[in-house]
């Protein structure tokens, strides 16, 4: 009987194991959507989907909580961005820094759908920019 637990495989690190049971990624999918929605309701589909982000956030892998930490980040830092935009609307420079935020939103969400169907956590949670 061989021992598998001396592996000297120097990419073992590189070894995904698949849990059981698989891991449902539909909400933070949803969540990725209401942001991207929020673009068109002025915000507020983005509102449920952060409020969702918090109730399942530390409830599943840690990958996926990851995703979920990204989510809150990416509703925070956009109410920023997008707060300041329409502060400097005033000053005609607000619509393209409206226009840079909205590209910032699409470009974190897309990342985040890549991550989802890659079963990882997206890169740079902790980032400002994308």
């Amino acid at each position: 009987m061989s021992d598998n637990l001396h592996n000297d495989d120097p990419h073992r690190e590189n070894i995904i194991i698949e849990s059981p049971e698989p891991v449902d990624t539909t909400l933070p999918m949803v969540i990725y959507a209401l942001y991207l929605a929020s673009i068109i309701t002025g915000g507020l589909t983005a509102l449920v989907g952060v409020v969702i982000a918090y109730v399942y956030r530390g409830k599943g892998p840690e990958w996926l909580d990851q995703h979920y930490r990204y989510q809150i980040r990416t509703f925070w830092i956009g109410m920023l961005y997008f707060g300041l935009a329409a502060v400097l609307m005033f000053v005609l420079i607000g619509f393209a820094l409206w226009l840079v935020a909205v590209v910032w939103l699409v470009i974190r969400c897309v990342k985040g759908f890549k991550g989802l169907q890659e079963k990882r956590s997206p890169e740079n949670v902790d980032t400002w920019l994308v």
